[in-house]
């Protein structure tokens, strides 16, 4: 097995790394869902028109029809400089994007995918509901067909950027005669149509990302069907393969310097017994040793990972360990760093983007729910992976 770079990788990885340096965003990331909708999409668009959107993408829909470990190495360097997340961008570049790739009529994906790289369209997720996150084959939101329409009826919980989305890519329950498995449908859902409420939540951390969304007879075209109606479950399958696998690539690139960044600050600021550097302590830098093994084995899953997906359209099951491993991590470097930073976290702000050590603390808690809880992951592993009876 050769786990070197090629030539033609390094050189890819020196004209990602110039073109970063020099494109960098100079302005602060806002907080604000307005202000990061308009943030993520102008830095999209700048990504677009230098050539560096959708680098995996094919050809004829605006991607750079390159590799996964091109992407790869996208992300590594993005994180290594410093960039901020893809907020307002993530659902239709990470999974969105990736399923109407696989499963989605020509048309769909010429209409659609351009827009998304362009930093032209805005997508969030419509799964969840109040009565079925985990158990997402319990949804009860109701669509019946109308004509050329379907009118849906419902509610979705936990709708990431909703307020600033014009698409979603929604689950809706088209018929109840069989199991809860059969009867869904999967349905590109214009976030502009009459009828559609959209309530943000706030968060323990103070953002307003996550909304509630209420459906009140909203007419969609069957065109926006993916797949076939009644027949959305396995196209979900696809949008939560992605989520769990490719996904979160830059998310756990990024988690690996905020490791190496944490190491850096218990170097250089007194430990917990206000005596020592923290590093001193010798729990401390056992536990940050333990981190920085467990960023580089995250980081081999992940290139194990994408070395497998070269061979197929869609992840499987093991994106499941990648998305359990990183949110267990999350959680343990967050737990970490506030320990070490000890009660200066309540005054800083200057790390972890614009949250700060507390806000990125509240935040990690999701790391291990969203895409699915770690109980779920461990339940497919268990079920998929390994065999082991239900």
């Amino acid at each position: 097995m050769d786990l070197d770079f090629t030539r033609e990788q390094v050189e890819f990885r020196d004209q990602v790394r110039t073109w970063l340096a020099e494109h960098k965003p100079r302005e602060p990331r806002p907080r604000d869902s307005a202000g990061i909708r308009e943030y993520d999409t102008a830095w999209q668009r700048t990504q677009w028109e230098g050539g560096w959107a959708g680098i995996a993408w094919p050809k004829e829909y605006g991607g750079g029809g390159l590799t996964l470990l091109q992407q790869l190495i996208w992300y590594e360097e993005y994180a290594a400089q410093g960039f901020p997340g893809i907020d307002a961008n993530f659902v239709g570049l990470s999974h969105a994007g990736p399923t109407l790739i696989t499963r989605a009529t020509e048309e769909q994906k010429s209409f659609h995918l351009p827009r998304i790289l362009q930093g032209e369209s805005v997508w969030c997720q419509g799964f969840s509901e109040p009565d079925a996150g985990s158990d997402l084959a319990s949804l009860r939101t109701k669509a019946v067909i109308d004509g050329e329409d379907l009118v849906v009826t419902g509610q979705k919980i936990w709708t990431s950027f909703a307020t600033g989305a014009d698409y979603q890519e929604l689950l809706v329950r088209t018929d109840n005669s069989g199991s809860k498995h059969q009867g869904i449908t999967w349905v590109i859902c214009d976030m502009h149509s009459p009828g559609i409420e959209v309530r943000p939540i706030q968060t323990i951390e103070g953002s307003e990302e996550f909304c509630e969304v209420f459906y009140d007879e909203v007419r969609i075209p069957l065109a926006n069907v993916v797949g076939e109606v009644d027949a959305g479950w396995s196209v979900a399958m696809s949008t939560l393969s992605f989520e769990r696998g490719t996904a979160f690539t830059a998310n756990q690139v990024r988690l690996a310097k905020v490791v190496e960044d944490l190491i850096s600050f218990a170097k250089e600021h007194v430990g917990p017994d206000g005596r020592r550097p923290a590093i001193a302590d010798d729990e401390i830098s056992r536990r940050l040793a333990r981190a920085r093994a467990s960023v580089a084995s995250l980081r081999a899953m992940t290139y194990v990972g994408i070395c497998q997906n070269l061979k197929t359209d869609t992840p499987g099951p093991r994106g499941s360990m990648l998305k359990l491993h990183y949110g267990d991590l999350c959680k343990e470097v967050a737990a970490l760093a506030m320990e070490i930073v000890g009660p200066d976290a309540l005054r800083d702000s200057s790390r972890w983007d614009s949250g700060g050590w507390v806000g990125n603390y509240f935040y990690s808690f999701s790391q291990s729910i969203g895409g699915g809880t770690s109980e779920i992951q461990r339940n497919i592993i268990g079920d998929r992976i390994l065999g082991l009876p239900r």
